[in-house]
């Protein structure tokens, strides 16, 4: 089929043909991703979350290696001496001997006890963390989702701008044939065609670029979606609860419990410092075999316990004390400093929250309704002939729809991250 593209009518026509074909084609090529796929792989092997994973990794390690200092040990020992008697006159004698030796803490008097909590607090925090990232996954694949719409949205307004553009500058040209305009006014027109089309074509690579970044995000670097379907949002609908009703549950913030945690893990090393002034009780047996002893005194086997009592040790105590206690006083305040800053992103996300929920969500709505209507008006004018401003309204509704779908987004992205700073479902407030 070929069609004529001679006159303004019609190549403002083939131009919204050839518009709607594109578009079609591209709905058409490859699997539309959804959102939900995509939020699917929050789980894979991301670098956050292996960054994360190692940490609770090194968390788990060391509170093997703490529980470990009360485990039964084992020593093998071999000795080749030669002694001296007392006796007047003795000369050197060999006194070669293998030793089995087993040695078992009984009790340290809080040493092992302070140390074992500290690293089960460290763990529960890491284990924290990671929780946490993985909601910052979430948002981040959300962030990179709705990146790619409204770049789809934005090179849709801009193409047809462009189009708008180039067909009023190539009518231009005609009419200069004609003498009916002047060079000055040409010139202006191509480059209003000019600067829409480089703006057309820098949508266009944005495109690329925001599939890019949400394949990075979903881990599949490389991996570009062609489409991907607008999700409906529904959850935009909820009634968003008072701030009164969030500050109760900002403790449940992931991070600042982790913060906790590591609090009361330093807390629990400062006592594990302090009783290494205490006794140390063990059970111990040995088993020693004398290969070449002349002397009479031998003990085959030996079974006793031990009780040491740390007199002196210098200022190596004291040292790891003062060094445990400003840990100790930086976490508190690292974690009061957290809990504010926590408090202050929870009020600027509800308040964002609000406002695009009850004033910018309605805003948009009228301006594409709005633009709705002024669209069939500019049809029904040109279809009668009275003007041509079509292409124009065509744009601006392409625009208006960038809006208020960009709104929605934001709504979405603001209560996620509501989400993820309370660590919970958003509370629905009490029905009336």
């Amino acid at each position: 089929m070929k069609l004529g593209c001679s006159t303004p009518r019609p190549r403002l026509l083939c131009t919204a043909i050839l518009l709607f074909f594109s578009a079609s084609v591209a709905a058409q090529s490859g699997q539309v991703l959804t959102l939900e796929q995509a939020l699917k792989t929050i789980d894979a092997p991301h670098p956050d979350l292996q960054i994360a994973q190692a940490e609770r990794d090194m968390a788990l390690a060391d509170q093997s290696g703490v529980s470990a200092r009360r485990d039964l040990s084992v020593t093998l020992e071999g000795r080749l001496q030669r002694v001296k008697p007392v006796n007047a006159g003795a000369d050197f004698l060999s006194d070669n001997s293998v030793r089995l030796s087993a040695r078992k803490n009984l009790f340290d008097f809080g040493r092992s006890d302070n140390a074992e909590g500290a690293a089960r607090a460290v763990v529960q925090a890491r284990d924290l963390d990671w929780m946490d990232v993985r909601e910052q996954r979430r948002i981040e694949i959300m962030q990179r989702y709705f990146d790619v719409l409204l770049a789809d949205l934005q090179y849709t307004a801009d193409n047809e701008y462009m189009s708008v553009a180039y067909v009023t500058f190539d009518n231009a040209r005609d009419r200069f044939q004609q003498k009916l305009i002047s060079q000055v006014d040409l010139i202006e027109l191509e480059a209003r065609y000019q600067e829409w089309l480089v703006k057309r074509n820098q949508s266009q690579k944005r495109q690329r670029i925001t599939r890019a970044l949400l394949a990075d995000a979903m881990n599949q670097p490389g991996q570009l979606a062609s489409d991907l379907e607008d999700p409906k949002l529904s959850g935009n609908n909820r009634v968003l609860p008072a701030y009164e009703d969030l500050q109760a549950l900002i403790e449940h913030n992931p991070r600042l419990q982790a913060s906790k945690q590591l609090l009361e893990a330093s807390r629990q090393r400062l006592d594990a410092v302090r009783a290494e002034t205490h006794p140390s009780l063990d059970a111990e047996v040995d088993a020693t075999d004398y290969a070449t002893r002349p002397l009479p005194g031998r003990d085959a086997v030996r079974a006793g316990i031990v009780l040491s009592w740390p007199i002196y040790q210098g200022s190596r105590v004291s040292s790891q004390l003062a060094k445990e206690q400003a840990q100790f006083y930086k976490l508190q305040a690292e974690a009061e400093k957290r809990k504010r800053d926590l408090s202050e992103a929870v009020l600027n996300t509800w308040m964002e929250a609000e406002q695009l929920q009850k004033t910018a969500r309605h805003a948009a709505k009228i301006q594409a309704d709005y633009r709705d209507l002024v669209l069939e008006r500019a049809r029904g004018q040109y279809e009668v002939e009275l003007k041509t401003n079509l292409g124009d309204s065509m744009a601006a509704t392409a625009g208006a729809k960038l809006q208020q779908r960009a709104v929605e987004y934001q709504l979405a992205l603001a209560l996620a991250k509501l989400e993820a700073l309370l660590g919970q479902p958003l509370p629905q407030p009490a029905k009336k």
